[in-house]
């Protein structure tokens, strides 16, 4: 049942909070974070496929008139993916908070694996025309309609079901395995790269990793079915506090927390892209390494990502959210662009100045996902966290790459992307230190809005 609780998201502090119905075990929260880890992986697995193929791709979509046209018609795919990212928040966000977590992640792995599996089976320009561009846009909009609430929807999931003190190592799960899956993607396109040649590449090679997610999709589906809603969300309810109409009401009542949330997302969102979906071609369109190269300077990145993310999570569930995300944002002002100059000092150069931009995405990334699921109380938690993160992606995300190709082209020098990060962290530093109130004591069970 539901019911608009207006009064309870902006009721006094003191409010009782709902009370979950039992207590989690150690062996719940393992298959939860199992499950969770899987369908996130399945989730971003696409993301890092379309980045590693993203040269071979220009080839067989777009006419060749100009080569920078090309590669800046497939990151304009790229970011089309991100035109359907606010439809997917504002469904799986709403209903998330309406009907529950688990129903709506399992929705969002379910469109992710078929759109992703029909990449790999779409046909290319010269079978298709104009046809083929555009069928592969659609496809981008589908995978981008459910990531609009995967990242978000798989935090809250996750994070309702941590125990106290150690949220932000339960929530580095998320950003653990979109590590993951780009280090899988990096090395299947290195394996394909390596062992075909050109021809066989662009006939058949390029769909392994997008046919890849069929299988993998089947086994998340299975996994994420299999475990009940949150002890949160049926705790909410049990007491009849769950929303109607949670978007508008987050923003009504939360809009502080959503423009803060927004401020340094953007940071977290063109960082995390430039650092993985734009280096691969950066490196060898505009630096001059070789495929092959730059896809093992990207592997190397994303496990150094990998690795870092539970050690930064660990930071943050000691120090807290908020000087964690002060250090990212600082270090972006500072080492972005002595990180861009590594990168063209030949291959042991790129791989530390590649890790360095992965370190700093570590930092702010596992203090983001637990800070946005602390700065909503229960019942708008899917939908507020939804509206703030993903609009930082959409307008900042997934234009990244089409932007640091512009800037290099407009500015004639390989150090622009730099320069732009380096702005944003600046701009989120600002952001942090004068909006955000720390979140790492805070209630997930509460149905308030907790202001200082």
């Amino acid at each position: 049942m539901t019911t608009d609780t207006s009064a309870a998201v902006s009721a006094p502090q003191s409010a009782r909070p709902v009370e979950p119905e039992t207590a989690v075990t150690p062996g719940v929260r393992r298959k939860v974070a199992t499950a969770t880890a899987i369908g996130n992986f399945v989730e971003w697995f696409d993301s890092g496929a379309y980045a590693i193929m993203s040269a071979t791709i220009a080839g067989l979509f777009f006419p060749q008139y100009d080569k920078t046209a090309a590669l800046l018609a497939t990151w304009a795919v790229f970011a089309g993916g991100f035109i359907a990212r606010p439809l997917g928040a504002a469904f799986f966000g709403r209903y998330g908070d309406r009907i529950g977590r688990n129903r709506m992640l399992a929705l969002s792995v379910l469109c992710m694996s078929g759109s992703t599996l029909l990449i790999g089976l779409l046909p290319s320009y010269a079978t298709l025309g104009i046809a083929a561009p555009v069928l592969l846009f659609l496809l981008r909009a589908m995978q981008g309609f459910s990531t609009g609430g995967e990242y978000t929807g798989a935090s809250a999931f996750i994070m309702e079901y941590a125990p106290e003190g150690r949220r932000a190592r339960y929530a580095s799960v998320v950003p653990l395995t979109v590590g993951l899956a780009s280090v899988a993607g990096a090395s299947t396109g290195l394996l394909i790269t390596s062992l075909l040649d050109e021809a066989a590449l662009n006939s058949w090679g390029w769909r392994v990793p997008f046919l890849l997610a069929g299988p993998l999709g089947l086994i998340g589906l299975y996994l994420r079915s299999r475990i009940q809603d949150t002890p949160v969300f049926r705790a909410l309810e049990k007491d009849d506090v769950v929303q109607k109409a949670p978007l508008r009401e987050a923003w009504r009542v939360c809009r502080r927390q959503v423009m803060t949330l927004f401020g340094y997302s953007i940071t977290n969102a063109v960082g995390y892209y430039l650092m993985s979906s734009y280096m691969i071609a950066y490196m060898s369109e505009e630096v001059g390494y070789t495929k092959s190269q730059a896809m093992l300077t990207s592997m190397v990145a994303m496990l150094v990502y990998s690795l870092a993310c539970p050690l930064m999570a660990a930071a943050s569930d000691r120090f807290g959210r908020k000087p964690m995300l002060l250090i990212a944002c600082g270090g972006f002002t500072v080492a972005t662009l002595p990180a861009f100059w590594l990168i063209g000092e030949g291959l042991t150069g790129a791989i530390v100045g590649t890790a360095l931009l992965a370190a700093l995405v570590a930092v702010i990334g596992t203090s983001n996902v637990p800070a946005m699921v602390e700065m909503f109380p229960g019942q708008l938690r899917a939908s507020g966290s939804a509206i703030g993160y993903t609009a930082a992606y959409v307008l900042f995300g997934g234009t990244a790459p089409f932007v640091a190709t512009g800037l290099v082209s407009l500015g004639g020098t390989p150090l622009a992307p730099g320069f732009y990060l380096m702005g944003l962290g600046l701009v989120s530093a600002l952001v942090v230190l004068f909006s955000f109130r720390e979140t790492r004591h805070l209630p997930l069970t509460r149905t308030t809005v907790l202001e200082k």
